[in-house]
């Protein structure tokens, strides 16, 4: 398999001198914590936002560095990129962050652009800033400066993409370039009755006590989905991964909804001799809140009992817009960036697109290199990306009705 070329650019090591009579820049705004924040743009990338603690001095990088996720430029944007200037404008504002009908909160203290150019960055890091620059025009003495770091490292990735929706057994292909190659298949299974039935061959006795345990048995009366299972296999025909549905999604007591207290789980199986082993647990739910949101929570089982596992990400998917599930320990947000038990976890480690409700779902799954030593690495990612694509029907409201393809029984609708 060959990996298509990726770039993350970075910006790191954030401060800012402030003039004196800056330091006191309104109510709120307190010179011995973090006053001022800013906000980092590319054209054609969403804006990003981050505090930025003050330094005592100019002469020395800061002593309390910060950084943010970054921006990562895919082949298509490279392409469309290359060989031409990228413009990373960082605007400082004092003050709190956050908005306020629409408008940012924050005073606008000054802005810097830095030029990065794409001709080197797929082959080998480069820096393009690293020290302090003055903010706006001002070149008095006592202008405001900021440092920052701006580099960029190659990150290439595997991608792939689901010919069809998963719960309807699609083949999947490898994306290189203008290139697709059929790499797996998948079987969707929708078994009530029994979650063995839909178990691959191989699997053993052994492994079924493992899903007994993460489940705890819990059978639900009345509506329910449950059963469905996923099997990704490799050409030759076998299986090589998989996803279970071993917790039913049920809705809470007086709602048609999966909540947050009683969620579904996945449990993401691996090869493991002649039988298959646990390697991840996904849950998820539907979020209350302003915005209608499918919550997920995943983690890495571990040989130490399976009762506990690593977070490693967990977030929020709009049911209205989609999004993107993604596990990368260089996001702020990622529930793995701080695990010392699992050192090979790190960077980013994939992603995955999830489409809204009703849309026609052909998830696009990137691996980073790192991660990928044999197929049957990236068969698990696969899986994974199945089971969160198929938790947005499993999380549907349980008055709307689900396509044929999910048919369990008569106490769900269906279209």
């Amino acid at each position: 398999m060959d990996p298509c070329p990726f770039v993350r650019l970075i910006v790191e090591s954030l401060s800012l001198k402030l003039p004196l009579a800056t330091k006191h820049a309104g109510s709120g705004i307190h010179p011995s914590t973090t006053p001022c924040f800013g906000k980092l743009k590319i054209k054609s990338f969403p804006s990003q936002t981050t505090l930025i603690p003050l330094s005592s001095g100019d002469t020395s990088p800061p002593d309390s560095p910060t950084s943010f996720t970054g921006f990562h430029l895919d082949i298509a944007t490279f392409r469309r990129l290359f060989d031409k200037p990228i413009t990373l404008n960082v605007s400082v504002y004092t003050g709190r962050m956050g908005n306020s009908c629409g408008l940012t909160s924050g005073k606008l203290l000054g802005s810097i652009s830095v030029c990065v150019k794409a001709n080197d960055v797929v082959s080998k890091p480069v820096v393009f800033q690293n020290g302090w620059m003055k903010l706006g025009s001002d070149v008095g003495s006592s202008s405001a400066k900021l440092h920052l770091v701006v580099r960029s490292e190659p990150d290439p990735r595997y991608v792939f993409q689901f010919g069809g929706e998963p719960e309807c057994s699609p083949v999947v292909f490898q994306i290189q370039g203008n290139i697709r190659q059929p790499v797996f298949s998948c079987k969707f299974s929708a078994d009530r009755n029994s979650r063995s039935r839909s178990l691959p061959s191989n699997f053993t006795t052994n492994t079924r006590v493992w899903m007994r345990t993460f489940s705890g048995d819990r059978e639900k009366p009345g509506r329910e989905r449950k059963g469905w299972m996923i099997t990704i296999h490799d050409l030759s025909g076998s299986s090589v991964a998989a996803a279970s549905m071993i917790t039913p999604f049920v809705p809470s007591p007086g709602s048609d909804r999966v909540s947050r207290s009683n969620p579904g789980a996945w449990l993401i199986l691996r090869p493991h001799g002649v039988s298959m082993k646990p390697w991840g647990r996904l849950e998820a739910w539907r979020e209350r809140g302003p915005i209608d949101g499918l919550g997920y929570k995943f983690e890495l089982v571990t040989s130490t009992g399976i009762t506990s596992g690593i977070p490693i990400a967990q977030g929020t998917i709009s049911l209205k817009n989609g999004g993107q599930f993604c596990i990368d320990t260089n996001s702020k947000d990622s529930a793995a960036s701080a695990s010392s038990l699992f050192p090979d976890i790190r960077g980013f480690v994939m992603g995955s697109s999830v489409e809204g409700e009703g849309k026609v779902s052909k998830p696009v799954v990137q691996i980073g290199v790192r991660h990928v030593t044999c197929m049957t690495d990236a068969a698990l990612f696969i899986a994974l990306s199945a089971a969160i694509d198929l938790s947005m029907d499993a999380c549907k409201l349980f008055s709307r009705k689900l396509r044929k393809e999910f048919w369990l029984n008569d106490h769900d609708t269906f279209s």
